[in-house]
């Protein structure tokens, strides 16, 4: 159009030169025609050059946008595995805990089945027991209270050592046998028979007359006079310091004279052991609580009843008495009396008597396994009566008596036994 809207001016400005010859149309409209194609091949050939750029460009466009896209579904498609790989994960682990929750919870049923069972089967045996207890009669109580006596005496005999306890409970199980009436105890009355004259043989020690002498030695410790000399000993009466002092008789008065002066302020004593130190007064003290604190442990010791420990510490008792006091006649009677004290045994070799009490549990095992088994028959046990002679004067048909059950504990019928 633009070239089209030149043309005029072109006309416009030939005109005036009309002396010029004119061009030939022809000429000139070849002209125009190929400057035309050539705009128009110009302008293709830009817009295919554009075109395709423009292509070329759309198609890196759509690369980077495919592998783009490409990438991240790659991307979706490895967190869509790691997210499938945790719950699988998830459910090995819910299956895990599910089977062992299955398990504990077996466990626990079965363990609540056993107790269940344990504690059915105890309360049934504490019916069981029930029932029998209250189906004794007099007899079987007299033996179940001979029994304890029996573990009384035993108890009594060899964990405190009291005899006169266990004699006594010993003649008094004797006694509830003998008056159970039981032909199944003679044997049991026998041994605890032999048992009493076992326990007559025993010499009991008189363990507070024990305990009063050695509270008298503590008393008569303050009398003992020690070896070594020490500070504030009281002086010896001048009539023993006369006799003890080895003065040879000399016909020097002045010496004489010296002596007699010298009596009432220095003592002169013969001692078989040597004297080594002086002791102070706290150590002369010391000793001396030394030996009543050993005193103590034989009174502890006896009330015990430890026979090693009660000799080991008279023994002990003794050494020191005769190591640091003065062998005068206070310190032999110490030495004496402490010998006597060894002499004492606290405990004697004591028997064996529960011989008597196992043969009664023996007897009362055997009664409970006869309970249970007439407990487990509910039927009544019948007897049948020996066929009577053809001479018989007796009418062949008497009338049928009630079937009593047997009782196999004749002891609770027949009437009591003396010896």
């Amino acid at each position: 159009m633009a070239e089209l809207s030149e043309q005029p001016e072109q006309v416009a400005v030939i005109k005036p030169n009309d002396d010029k010859p004119q061009s030939s149309p022809k000429s000139n409209g070849g002209l125009w025609f190929g400057i035309t194609m050539l705009l128009i091949f110009s302008i293709a050939g830009a817009g295919f050059y554009f075109f395709t750029q423009l292509r070329d460009k759309q198609e890196g466009l759509g690369g980077e946008v495919k592998g783009e896209l490409t990438r991240q579904v790659n991307d979706y498609q490895a967190q869509l595995t790691a997210i499938q790989s945790q719950v699988a994960a998830l459910q090995s682990e819910i299956a895990g805990k599910e089977d062992h929750f299955n398990k504990t919870l077996a466990d626990f049923s079965g363990l609540h089945t056993q107790k269940m069972e344990a504690t059915r089967k105890e309360l049934s045996d504490k019916v069981l027991q029930v029932q029998r207890q209250l189906g004794k009669t007099r007899g079987d109580w007299l033996v179940a209270d001979a029994e304890y006596l029996l573990s009384v005496a035993n108890e009594r005999l060899h964990l405190v050592g009291d005899i006169n306890t266990t004699r006594v409970a010993l003649e008094a199980a004797d006694q509830r046998l003998r008056e159970s009436g039981d032909t199944g105890t003679i044997k049991i009355r026998e041994q605890i028979a032999k048992e009493l004259s076992q326990i007559q043989d025993i010499n009991v020690p008189d363990l507070v007359g024990l305990y009063t002498s050695i509270q008298t030695l503590e008393s008569e410790v303050a009398k003992l006079a020690l070896v070594l000399p020490y500070s504030g000993k009281p002086l010896t009466p001048p009539g023993e310091a006369s006799n003890s002092s080895a003065v040879s008789e000399d016909s020097n008065d002045l010496l004489n004279a010296a002596i007699q002066e010298l009596e009432g302020i220095v003592t002169i004593k013969h001692s078989d052991k040597p004297v080594k130190e002086i002791l102070t007064k706290e150590q002369a003290e010391f000793i001396r609580e030394q030996l009543k604190v050993k005193l103590e442990m034989v009174k502890m010791a006896l009330v015990q009843q430890n026979d090693a420990l009660y000799q080991a510490a008279l023994a002990d008792l003794k050494i020191d008495v005769g190591q640091h006091f003065t062998v005068n006649d206070a310190a032999k009677k110490f030495a004496d009396e402490i010998s006597r004290l060894q002499t004492i045994k606290l405990r004697s070799q004591l028997p064996d008597i529960s011989l008597s009490l196992k043969m009664l549990r023996d007897v009362t095992k055997l009664r409970i396994e006869t309970d249970k088994a007439l407990a487990t028959d509910e039927e009544p046990v019948t007897q049948e009566k020996p066929a009577e002679p053809l001479d018989s004067k007796e009418p062949t048909t008497k009338p049928s008596e009630p079937i009593k059950p047997v009782d196999s504990r004749p002891s609770e019928t027949a009437p009591p036994k003396q010896k």
